[in-house]
């Protein structure tokens, strides 16, 4: 297997690479570090002008955007419910997530949560490009931890054989 270290980055497309920044960088606290603007994908060679705009987070790893100049989003999934598809960041604490609950709330985002995971406890909203992005704190025992890890496997095994059974049943 190959080491994989960690995230780089999570590039997603977004409407306008301004309005992203200010999303990313005024309200939610991450910096703008990298900027890419080219006429010509590097790994296709195919032309689509475009920006890439770079976030960094406390980790060393990074959010990043491609405004491709059009002032278009990317299309939700059609075969997938609107709460799927996320993306989950880290914050220090409980504090630290009621914090950014009042400060999204008081820059008229519309905030869901705290909302209770046993293990996690997460709020979510919405970023000016429709993406789905929850803000999360650990809240787990390391037992109760220790305790998932042991059964994951197990679990999902009866997932799969419940799904297969339920397929059957719908002559799939």
């Amino acid at each position: 297997m190959v080491p994989i270290h960690g995230l780089h980055h999570f590039a997603w497309r977004c409407r306008d690479a301004e309005e992203t920044r200010h999303f990313y960088e005024d309200i939610l606290g991450l910096p703008l570090v990298h900027l890419v603007q080219a006429d010509n994908v590097p790994s296709t060679g195919e032309y689509c002008p475009y920006v890439h705009i770079f976030f960094r987070l406390r980790d060393g790893s990074h959010l990043a955007f491609f405004d491709l100049g059009d002032d278009t989003i990317a299309a939700p999934s059609p075969n997938t419910p609107g709460w799927v598809n996320h993306l989950a960041l880290q914050v220090d604490d409980e504090a630290a997530l009621k914090d950014a609950k009042a400060r999204l709330e008081a820059a008229g985002i519309d905030v869901i949560g705290v909302v209770d995971h046993h293990f996690i406890r997460s709020i979510y909203f919405h970023d000016t490009n429709g993406i789905r992005l929850e803000l999360t704190t650990h809240v787990g025992s390391p037992e109760y931890m220790s305790s998932k890890k042991a059964a994951a496997r197990g679990e999902l095994d009866r997932w799969t054989a419940r799904k297969a059974t339920r397929r059957q049943a719908d002559g799939a």
